[in-house]
């Protein structure tokens, strides 16, 4: 029988990262246990830190429950841990070791797994690899921590080393992130996509603009957004509808003073098909760092199996799929990449048709094969 799983991820039921949609297909022969992140970086006293400290105040006192449209799969549960989020300080990470040792020991005992094997996605939860008896270990790695924007990078880095000379196996996501761990027990594991999802015609969304060519983008706006290029690909484009689907996390002035920029806010993940599959373009407006360099955006997949054609700056992870993208060099040539991607629909059907063979389904199923060979 399958090894059981607990998996140290971000909080289960938000837009589902890489470890989510992995999770959810190996939960179908395996009991979980998924602990909601433990923090990379020390809370500010500002009002988005202290809305995420009450929730989980009150997920502590009451065990989380399934959030209006998700299926939670019936074989895993969720623990809220009693965990300090602040990697810097020692003294956290000592009364972190005790606190969540105690309580997994506990979820142990009531689930009756016993010598499951540890998951995580954070390297914050190495405080948890001497709380119990584990299995084996596992470090799946979708992000570069040592670059990503609201982490603490020095202590959280530190974990990471310390995690993966523990870890009996590393998943990477990117051929990027694969090359930094030792070659002999890591396994490349590029993101997967949900094909029923994209690829199944959905109505196109309400609030989703008619008059003109749209150019969409769904995700956080975050540091790592080149907005200084969307707003000149708006200014160049002022007969174009600009679309950005997700919470704001920056400074977004120069966005919102473009009447052709529409800013929506979030949407539940099952309604972005509705958007991606009727607007004229999608973009990936990334900048070019460290942390670009080194992802693998579900995004770029999900679009291709919309269907619809792409514009993106260049990044590693996009090789593959290079001849069904327009990629811009620069800010210059971000807006004339628009203009030839929206006479690109006669390869919409080759987008799609590209990751038939990358669904999260096929993903999980070689990861089982590596984990049950631990």
């Amino acid at each position: 029988m399958p090894a059981d799983l607990i998996v140290f991820g971000e909080d289960w039921g938000g837009l589902p990262s890489s470890t989510q949609h992995l999770v959810r297909h190996l939960a179908a022969d395996r009991r979980v246990l998924w602990v909601n992140s433990i923090g990379m970086r020390r809370p500010r006293l500002d009002g988005r830190d202290l809305r995420r400290l009450v929730r989980k105040a009150r997920d502590l006192l009451a065990c989380p429950a399934a959030s209006a449209g998700e299926t939670r799969p019936p074989n895993l549960q969720v623990l809220p841990p009693l965990a300090l989020p602040w990697p810097a300080s020692r003294m956290a990470r000592r009364l972190n070791r005790a606190a969540l040792g105690w309580q997994l020991r506990c979820a142990l005992a009531r689930s009756g797994v016993e010598r499951p094997i540890l998951w995580t996605s954070l390297p914050t939860a190495v405080a948890a690899l001497d709380a119990f008896e584990a299995r084996a270990v596992v470090y799946y790695c979708g992000d570069d921590f040592a670059a990503l924007a609201g982490v603490d990078h020095e202590p959280v880095t530190r974990m990471e080393r310390e995690l993966v000379e523990r870890a009996d196996l590393v998943l990477a996501a990117s051929e990027v992130l694969a090359a930094r761990f030792p070659a002999a027990k890591t396994m490349l594991v590029p993101h997967g996509v949900d094909l029923d999802l994209f690829s199944t015609p959905a109505p196109a969304a309400d609030d989703l603009p008619t008059d003109a060519p749209v150019a969409g983008f769904y995700g956080s706006l975050s540091d790592w957004i080149d907005l200084e290029m969307l707003a000149a690909a708006a200014r160049a484009r002022p007969d174009w509808r600009f679309v950005m689907i997700g919470p704001v996390k920056v400074h977004a002035t120069a966005l919102r003073a473009l009447p052709n920029i529409h800013l929506l806010g979030p949407r539940p993940h099952a309604m972005l098909p509705r958007y991606v599959q009727h607007w004229a373009v999608s973009m990936l407006p990334f900048r070019d760092n460290a942390q670009i360099r080194a992802c693998n955006p579900l995004k770029l997949r999900e679009y291709l199996a919309a269907g619809t054609p792409i514009v993106t700056t260049g990044f590693p992870a996009l090789e593959p799929y290079r001849d069904l993208l327009e990629v811009a060099a620069g800010p210059a040539e971000f807006g004339t990449a628009l203009q030839r991607a929206v006479l690109d629909t006669g390869r919409n059907a080759a987008r799609r048709a590209r990751v038939l063979s990358e669904g999260w389904q096929m993903r999980a199923q070689q990861v089982s094969a590596a984990l049950d060979a631990l």
